[in-house]
């Protein structure tokens, strides 16, 4: 039995763009800095000042338009947004209305090795960010910080083609992929460099014309995304179900109480009377200069997350995690150069490696640790001279000083012992200190013997070849 309802969702997704300068002024673009220090008579909209574009801000937005699939324009134009608001100074952001950078491109929403749906982006176009507003509950007042103003974005408009809370949070997690392989953007939600709004909307299942919209503001995570617009579903299938009508209203995320709440009403559109914006000219793109664009592009991540999975064996989820940065999956290739085993290498960052950078609040590229090292350390591990036990603790030391595992075992004498000779007086030793473990094997326990191989391993600080020792333990007793 098909649902009651179908789920309707797009997307508005703002990106601060990662340039040096800002838009159209050279004020640093730069997250933290004291209130109102990063500005200057262009980006705070005084009398005579005029802007000058900033080009690299141009090749970041091809870039990201390109990656999308995106038609990019060969002509386009700034606009005059026209609104007041405390935060623009100028009374009008700077944005682009009916001729946009790029439009009609997609992107693959992969999940377990495959694609479960094609989104469309309906349009990429530039704009100016505008300044925050800093609300004092307490004294009842509202700070204004400037230093965002003439910040560069890009906003990517998605088509109504999402079908759930969970796949808005999946397309969002492919978009910063993307965005963070371009070097686009560094997607930090914490620092306002990523920021996305919602529109939901429910209609019968089975029908084709939308339901009445209701856009979602204020959520500073993927997660507040999905969790916002799940109980979006839950709220409007109630008044539905009642035989109410869904008002067509902006309303914010509050994270705490986990619901939504009305913001403003929008059953009437705006008019931010749009004109073209005097003090800049069109933008002119040419092939030659596309088709630099376009040769300058990386691998980008859903292609990556395909052949690893085709070239080297691995899973769904190994693949997603390797990939899920550019420089990750670049220490992974990198690694099979020392040492061609993909499964154990997958195995070893995603599992000890991964556990440190948690732990440590580090990513990959922050550490001494390179592909040398690692492929080292397993090198050792299959020589049979180092027990796993051991080359986690190696890798470890490894990750924090940066030297060379073979270094490390030299120094610390940490090479397996195998010598049969040298672990038989070791085997004796724990069976005549643990008497009541040696019963309970004799008497038919036979997972006694992994206790007397632990206490063996202990005895030898982790140097013990686990296998012999074992062996060794099951002839002395008897198998």
């Amino acid at each position: 039995m098909s649902p009651e309802y179908e789920v309707v969702i797009g997307l508005e997704v703002h990106v601060e763009l990662l340039t040096e300068s800002k838009i159209f002024c050279s004020c640093p673009n730069r997250f933290g800095e004291a209130p109102n220090t990063n500005v200057c008579p262009v980006c705070l909209g005084l009398p005579g000042s005029l802007p000058v574009f900033n080009e690299s801000v141009l090749e970041l937005a091809v870039r990201a338009s390109l990656a999308l699939n995106c038609t990019v324009s060969s002509y386009s134009k700034f606009d005059r947004k026209n609104y007041f608001y405390p935060d623009l100074p100028k009374a009008y952001q700077v944005s682009q209305y009916d001729f946009p950078l790029a439009k009609e491109g997609f992107l693959d929403l992969l999940k377990d090795g495959r694609s479960i749906r094609k989104v469309r982006i309906e349009r990429l176009h530039l704009e100016e960010d505008a300044g925050k507003l800093i609300h004092d509950q307490k004294e009842s007042i509202s700070y204004v910080d400037y230093n965002r103003c003439g910040v560069p974005l890009v906003e990517i408009v998605t088509a109504p083609d999402l079908r759930s809370p969970g796949e808005a949070h999946l397309f969002l997690d492919w978009l910063k992929k993307i965005l963070l392989y371009t070097g686009v953007s560094d997607c930090k939600m914490e620092e306002g460099s990523l920021r996305c709004d919602a529109n939901i909307s429910l209609r019968p299942s089975g029908t084709e014309t939308l339901g009445r919209k209701v856009e979602i503001k204020n959520m500073n995570s993927f997660r507040a995304v999905q969790k916002g617009l799940e109980y979006e579903v839950i709220r409007q299938k109630q008044i539905l179900r009642a035989g109410g009508r869904v008002a067509m209203e902006t309303r914010r995320w509050d994270e705490e109480k986990g619901v939504t709440a009305e913001m403003r009403g929008k059953e009437e559109a705006h008019d931010y009377r749009y004109f073209p914006e005097p003090d800049l000219p069109p933008l002119m793109l040419d092939e030659n200069f596309l088709s630099r664009m376009k040769g300058e592009l990386p691998e980008l991540p859903e292609k990556r997350y395909l052949r690893f999975m085709e070239s080297y064996g691995l899973s769904p989820y190994q693949a997603e995690i390797i990939t899920s940065s550019k420089n990750l999956a670049d220490f992974f290739e990198d690694t099979l150069l020392h040492y061609p085993h993909s499964q154990k290498v997958s195995n070893w960052l995603t599992g000890e490696l991964f556990g440190l950078l948690k732990t440590s609040v580090k990513e990959i590229d922050d550490i001494p640790l390179t592909p040398l090292h690692l492929g080292e350390l397993l090198k050792i591990l299959d020589e049979g001279t180092l027990s796993s036990t051991l080359a986690k603790e190696v890798l470890e030391e490894s990750f924090l000083s940066g030297k060379l595992p073979r270094e490390i075992v030299q120094e610390k004498g940490l090479l397996q012992i195998s010598g049969e000779k040298e672990l038989l007086l070791i085997v004796e030793d724990v069976i005549n200190n643990y008497p009541a473990a040696v019963k309970d094997y004799s008497d038919g326990n036979k997972k006694a013997v992994g206790f007397l191989v632990g206490q063996a391993m202990k005895q030898t600080r982790g140097q013990a070849n686990p296998q012999v020792i074992t062996e060794l333990f099951k002839k002395r007793l008897g198998k």
